[in-house]
């Protein structure tokens, strides 16, 4: 599998039973519909999400991109919970693909996240 973004090799990389790609160069993470939510809920999955930040912003500003696995043009998506993480996302087979150091944003919300969740209230 090539990266979507650099078109590097993509690795396999496995916690606790859940399978994932990563780019060898940008790292930049490729998950399978839903793998990202369901290891969201594990303790330590952020351990797959070795690259730096800094590198994933800069390939954070290239959106156009074809998915990895169906070749489909995916879209760009931004988390509800977290508004400042935007994802690709295939409508096609569901993939969805993270940036370096966005899935480790993704799993934990920050104080600032947790004020703005305050000041919006509840949600309907």
């Amino acid at each position: 599998m090539q990266c979507p973004k650099c078109s590097h090799e993509m690795e396999t990389v496995e916690y606790q039973g859940i399978e994932v790609d990563r780019c060898t160069l940008c790292k930049g993470i490729w998950f399978d519909a839903l793998e990202h939510e369901a290891l969201k809920k594990m303790d330590g999955s952020e351990a797959i999400d070795q690259g730096d930040p800094e590198v994933g912003e800069l390939f954070n500003a290239e959106d156009r991109i074809s998915c990895p696995s169906c070749h489909t043009k995916m879209i760009r998506m931004v988390d509800r919970d977290q508004p400042h993480i935007w994802f690709e996302s295939c409508t096609t087979c569901y993939g969805v693909f993270f940036d370096a150091g966005e899935f480790t944003d993704f799993k934990h919300k920050t104080l600032l996240d947790a004020i703005r969740d305050f000041r919006a209230g509840p949600r309907t």
